[in-house]
């Protein structure tokens, strides 16, 4: 039985992998570095693409297409793809329109990542030239991209900053191309806003808040038992700069952790339609799009917001809470005697300051159990490290604590162990 505290440093180990990703691209696609530079940037593609380091003239072209092909799918997605992308922005070719064209930068919500007509003020290009008011110039320490490269890229968002196909022809039903935050991904927070992507233009009278909702189940993680909360955005629309991609903002929305299901609605009596009044095709099997050949059902995706637990402080009442109660008291049920492991009281905070601080090893009468302001020489630490020359390694017959559990204590002994 793994104790409450055994995902803590796996918790906090893939927040630093996913730090040390968005130290890469931050919260925006600045792609990226092209050539083999500093910085471990992956080589260019065959036969050209961003051009930073290599010999020859660049082959990128002011299409979404040329950059998708040439710099974000072979650099930027070594990071920004899948449910652990850094702030949701998966720059795969599904996904990268979408969260790029007329979304809001996560660092800096008054700007656009991209604003079609406008390259000074997209956040895209601030990042590439260096010149954006939050973190470094991208790729961090690696080779900048060339600014005859950057130059294509801000004319591909001066002429508009199209897609890479034209929209399908309206003889078909509309689909879910993709959703963020990915269906059945686990947050730490709601997210500032829900963005589902679609095949074509979509007729903006259709994505309203009847047609596109996002509901809490209420604590329990079931949809149907009548407990669920509607969740109330700020707004529901289609960008008039992106009119494939619908927007759910949440600015201002407080919602714990919980289920949530996002709903876009295919049937009537408000489905999401195209500009030929196709409806959605909304049956969802697993991967994108969506659909099953005809129009009509909802598409449903659900994912998890999950605040990681609170830091342990090293203090005797924290570890109490997180540590000695939860684990210890187990077996060290006290009163307290000269027997173990029940005359080792830990079952609240005073007893265990009165049998640990200061108390003598029974084990090991020349060292105390806590001494203050020496970890090292405190018969609790060797315990819970296996150091002891006497009995086994505590917990006994659980998994040893986390390293942060044991920092902790270690912190706690060595600034005074006090009450």
């Amino acid at each position: 039985m793994r104790h409450r505290f055994a995902g803590t440093s796996r918790r906090r180990f893939v927040r630093m992998l996913e730090a040390c990703a968005l130290a890469c691209v931050l919260a925006l696609p600045a792609a990226c570095g092209s050539g083999s530079g500093g910085g471990g940037s992956p080589p260019p593609p065959s036969g050209g693409g961003g051009g930073g380091g290599g010999g020859g003239p660049s082959v990128l072209q002011p299409t979404f297409a040329s950059i998708q092909e040439n710099v974000f799918t072979p650099i930027c997605t070594a990071c920004h793809t899948g449910a652990a992308a850094p702030q949701g922005l998966r720059l795969d070719e599904a996904n990268s329109y979408g969260l790029l064209v007329g979304v809001p930068s996560t660092e800096v919500p008054s700007l656009m990542r991209v604003e079609p007509g406008d390259p000074d003020n997209s956040y895209l290009i601030q990042k590439l030239e260096g010149t954006a008011a939050v973190g470094g110039r991208m790729p961090l320490n690696g080779t900048p991209l060339p600014q005859a490269d950057i130059d294509v890229i801000r004319q591909w968002i001066t002429e508009g900053a199209q897609p890479a196909t034209p929209a399908e022809p309206p003889a078909a039903p509309v689909r879910v191309t993709s959703l963020s935050p990915l269906p059945d991904s686990t947050l730490e927070a709601l997210p500032a806003s829900i963005i589902a992507m679609f095949d074509r233009e979509l007729d903006a009278t259709s994505i309203t808040p009847q047609s596109f909702t996002l509901t809490a189940s209420g604590g329990d993680g079931t949809f149907e038992d009548g407990n669920e909360i509607e969740i109330v955005p700020a707004s529901v629309g289609v960008s008039p700069s992106n009119p494939t991609t619908a927007v759910m903002d949440l600015a201002g929305v407080q919602g714990g952790d919980d289920t949530y299901r996002v709903r876009l609605a295919g049937d009537p009596p408000a489905p999401i339609l195209d500009l030929g009044a196709n409806a959605l095709d909304g049956e969802f099997p697993g991967t994108f799009p969506s659909g099953d050949g005809g129009q009509g059902g909802d598409f449903i995706a659900d994912f998890v917001v999950a605040a990681p637990p609170p830091a342990l402080e090293p203090t005797l009442d924290s570890l109490q809470t997180n540590v000695f109660t939860p684990i210890c008291v187990a077996c060290h049920t006290g009163p307290a005697s000269g027997t173990l492991p029940s005359g080792l009281d830990l079952s609240n905070a005073d007893a265990s300051y009165e049998n640990l601080v200061g108390a003598a090893s029974l084990e090991e009468p020349s060292l105390q159990r806590v001494a203050p302001g020496d970890p090292d020489a405190s018969y609790l630490v060797h315990k819970i490290e296996g150091t002891a020359a006497v009995g086994g390694r505590m917990p006994l017959f659980q998994d040893p604590l986390e390293p942060d559990v044991i920092a902790a204590i270690r912190e706690w002994i060595s600034l005074g162990a006090a009450r």
